[in-house]
């Protein structure tokens, strides 16, 4: 390139094999944002200025903003530790530690150079300057004040720091909540880094979810010590009821974590009993303080024992408690069970094919066709996938159903559903309103509690949503009242 100058069919060059090759429909966010981060390796080796990724970034960041899932993949991406290489089959350092890595290279570096620097070769640098090409941004500054900000390049994808702070907080809280210790030693270091990029006051509510776990942890251990104090020898007799020992609750401050998925579930009495032991004990060590379980939430960890086999699970309460009730009755009709554990029909036949998919139960026509009968598989010839050791999965079943915390889409619904009286009393007044000027006067006249502080893509997608409810026409850019 320094002797050929053919920087601009460079660039024309790799942008049309990135359209042609890359950014197609069927290409997965993943891969293409994993192509991007290599992208800006690679070009930022061949120009550690950073002037070609501005012209071959644009139309990467432009195509991602079009998928739903681009955050979630970014935030996956910085935070997993697979370094944004999802067909790395070992977990490693975290991409957000390798690009603070990079960045304190550059900083080394460029300190190095600031004081190394004398008048001869200050002179010799200077005789060799060259302007930046036609393709540079001359807002940025000359090539050598120049410094690729490769999580900025990232971040920049989806345009708001707070956007991606928000999708990590659901995705911790979905994390935290779903572990089965109080090891968070990988997400303590995640969050430091994180902090070191986007200010501690951003990452606040993340901290004290993580601190919750670690106040969790010592609230445990003194529940326990009580225990130890308390029994006594005679004790042994009650061994056949679940022992407090084999519970270990996450305690959480509701106010700073996401919205929860509250769904109401009937467990076992002796889960039950358990529950309420605990939450006495924690009322007297925590006086005035009580619990309120959210007991759809968590992980149970179960043996299920059979005449030839044991097989070992880890999964939600409430496929526990389906499963929990098989102990005493081997058949159950889907009534039956529904109204036992207290779900509606359709819940528990979507949920109870995880149970059948392992071979665990079967499922036969009842006398009534809406009403199947579900058996206990004793034997090992039906059993299709029961395997010990192949089966240690959590929280399967429906994905969107076994969410524990509600996702960014549906807390922004659900904030955006405040300012719909107000856009259809605009539309009622106005008659039509372009997508701008909606935008600018909810700004104007929402400043009370809550603000409204949405962006603009946040609002044309809920729009878009009122438009599908038929609430709402949209014709030639313009919003009208449905008719």
């Amino acid at each position: 390139l320094d002797y050929t100058g053919q920087h601009s069919k460079l660039v024309d060059s790799f942008i049309s094999a990135l359209k042609y090759r890359l950014l197609t429909a069927g290409a997965s966010t993943n891969d293409i944002l994993h192509q991007y981060v290599s992208t800006i390796k690679a070009l930022r080796t061949i120009d550690p200025a950073g002037i070609f990724l501005e012209a071959v970034g644009e139309p990467i960041r432009e195509y991602l903003r079009g998928r739903k899932d681009t955050i979630k993949c970014v935030v996956t991406m910085l935070t997993d530790g697979s370094g944004g290489n999802t067909s790395a089959g070992t977990a490693g350092d975290s991409l957000l530690e390798e690009l603070n890595r990079d960045e304190e290279n550059q900083e080394n570096i460029g300190l190095d150079d600031d004081f190394n620097v004398d008048d001869k070769q200050a002179w010799l640098n200077a005789q060799r300057w060259e302007p930046d090409p036609v393709e540079a941004d001359p807002l940025k500054g000359g090539r050598n004040r120049r410094k690729v900000d490769m999580l900025g390049m990232i971040v920049g994808i989806i345009g708001s720091k707070d956007q991606l702070v928000n999708e990590y907080r659901v995705m911790l809280a979905e994390k935290l909540l779903n572990k089965s210790d109080y090891d968070i030693d990988s997400e303590i270091r995640t969050l430091e880094l994180l902090k070191i990029h986007f200010g501690e006051s951003s990452m606040q509510k993340c901290e004290i979810m993580l601190n919750d776990l670690i106040d969790s942890k010592r609230t445990n251990s003194n529940i326990k010590a009580t225990i130890a104090k308390q029994s006594q020898p005679g004790a042994e007799a009650e061994k056949a009821e679940l022992s407090l020992d084999a519970l270990d609750a996450t305690i959480i401050s509701s106010n700073f974590w996401p919205p929860i998925q509250d769904e109401s579930i009937n467990l076992p009495v002796p889960v039950d009993r358990l529950l309420s032991d605990y939450a006495n004990r924690f009322h007297e060590v925590k006086t005035p303080r009580k619990l309120l379980w959210k007991k759809n939430l968590g992980v149970v960890k179960l043996e299920l024992q059979f005449e030839d086999r044991a097989v070992p699970f880890s999964v939600s309460p409430l496929l526990a408690s389906i499963i929990m009730q098989f102990q005493d009755q081997p058949h159950w009709t889907s009534k039956e069970l529904a109204a036992v554990v207290g779900v509606p029909i359709d819940a528990l036949n979507r949920r109870i094919n995880f149970w059948i998919s392992k071979g665990i139960l079967a499922e036969s026509m009842g006398e009534d066709a809406d009403d199947h009968v579900f058996s206990l598989v004793e034997g090992t010839e039906s059993g299709r996938s029961a395997i010990p050791g192949a089966v240690d999965e959590l929280l399967m079943g429906d994905e969107d159903a076994d969410r524990s915390v509600a996702s960014v889409e549906d807390q922004l619904h659900k904030e955006m559903t405040i300012y719909e009286k107000f856009i259809l009393g605009m539309l009622t007044n106005f008659g039509s309103m372009a997508l701008d000027r909606i935008h600018n006067t909810l700004k104007m006249f929402c400043v009370a509690d809550p603000p409204y502080d949405k962006s603009l893509q946040q609002l044309q997608s809920f729009l878009a949503g009122l438009v599908s409810e038929e609430k709402l026409e949209l014709r030639d850019g313009m919003y009208f009242l449905k008719k």
